[in-house]
């Protein structure tokens, strides 16, 4: 039990004094940065199915 209290603890010291963090306002505008590429990502997602969707509706149309 004492080497997982040991490892926790040198990784809390670790995240105190050797990791560099960034200032708030660069993780705020990040942050914006990855909610709009997201909901991009998300769209063309979308977009892409439904035009799968309605190929192969068509194809499958098309062959009756």
């Amino acid at each position: 039990m004492s080497k997982v209290f040991n490892y926790f603890s040198e990784a809390f010291e670790e995240l105190k004094s050797n990791v560099t963090w960034p200032e708030w306002a660069e993780v705020q505008k990040y942050t914006i940065v990855v909610a709009v590429f997201s909901v991009v990502f998300a769209l063309a997602t979308w977009g892409v199915d439904e035009l799968f969707t309605k190929a192969i509706a068509g194809f499958f149309n098309w062959i009756k």
